[in-house]
């Protein structure tokens, strides 16, 4: 009995290798378009996929970051300017796409762009401060995607949206971990809904990378900032002690956990773009598989005891 199953799960597992290494017989003629290129993620991404041969129309929020970008690739990428918080950028942004793949469609669609701060415990923040990191994080990923679906329908194309490990499990305060939430929900039920269009949706859930958004310096400046304007009987509530700390552990764990490995991201994204199946979703990183995933299987109780083990204790607390 047992060697039967044995022998049906070996079976799965080599037709699940050679189905997940079969390949798109060409790129060349496939529009790609990626958000946030001018830094990090995308615009590693935009690079190799250019010389992949894919004609990539890469958006950036900077003329510095769009003209740095094109002078370094030439060839089939092209950059236009795009800020995923304004919708009248987003409409110019899809009018240029429109023109650029013409009758073809849009191939790929990749939501990259994204920030983080201010992140940290809850009560040190407002609610603009949810607004900025929704608004880009989330926001912006949807209404891009609502832009360019007509497109991706024509061409059955796929949409790749990058989330987070904190997608799956919240790790602290702040926008960035709702944001990531509520991306993970928006592409599993737009995988659903065009499943019959023929478009495939996949998401890549990072771990910790030494990008903009993880900028140990900016992360630090921001925590300062929060903590100087909060009321001071919520400071007093912490404890000076308790923001020390609190640094420290941010500090550690950015400089343990952070992979300088940026490929390992865009590796996922380019299966996503160039296999035949592409995968529903993609852990980049160790600490994403070791773990962030694992840990987020775990009952909450036991997550809320590790969490608050690892983090300072404020100065008054109920004992």
């Amino acid at each position: 009995m047992w060697l039967y199953v044995v022998l049906a799960a070996l079976a799965w597992a080599l037709g699940w290798l050679v189905r997940d290494h079969r390949t798109l017989p060409s790129v060349k003629d496939k529009h790609v378009f990626i958000t946030g290129c001018d830094s990090g993620f995308g615009n590693l991404l935009a690079r190799r996929l250019s010389r992949r041969g894919y004609r990539v129309l890469a958006a950036c929020l900077t003329p510095h970051g769009a003209e740095s970008l094109q002078r370094s690739c030439g060839g089939h990428l092209r950059t236009t300017l795009l800020d995923v918080t304004r919708s009248d950028s987003i409409r110019r942004a899809g009018e240029w796409v429109r023109a650029e793949v013409g009758e073809k469609g849009l191939f790929g669609l990749v939501n990259n762009a994204g920030v983080a701060n201010p992140i940290g415990p809850t009560e040190w923040m407002d609610i603009e401060d949810y607004r900025r990191v929704m608004a880009v994080n989330t926001f912006g990923a949807i209404e891009v995607t609502l832009q360019l679906l007509p497109l991706l329908k024509r061409a059955r194309g796929r949409v790749v949206n990058t989330s987070s490990v904190l997608g799956r499990i919240s790790a602290n305060g702040g926008g960035y971990c709702m944001s990531k939430y509520c991306v993970e929900a928006f592409s599993d039920s737009l995988r659903r809904d065009m499943y019959h269009f023929g478009v495939k949706v996949s998401i890549v859930e990072p771990g910790f990378f030494k990008t903009a958004v993880t900028n140990l310096e900016v992360l630090e400046a921001s925590l300062q900032q929060l903590w100087e304007r909060l009321a001071p009987e919520t400071r007093l509530s912490y404890g000076e002690d308790f923001f020390q700390k609190y640094l420290k552990v941010q500090r550690f764990i950015m400089t343990l956990m952070c992979d300088g490995d940026l490929t390992k991201v865009t590796g996922c994204i380019e299966h996503a773009l160039g296999a035949r199946h592409p995968r529903t979703r993609y852990s980049a990183g160790w600490d994403a598989k070791l773990l962030w995933l694992p840990a987020s299987y775990l009952p909450s109780c036991v997550v809320d005891l590790i969490l608050a083990t690892i983090l300072p204790k404020p100065a008054h607390r109920v004992r």
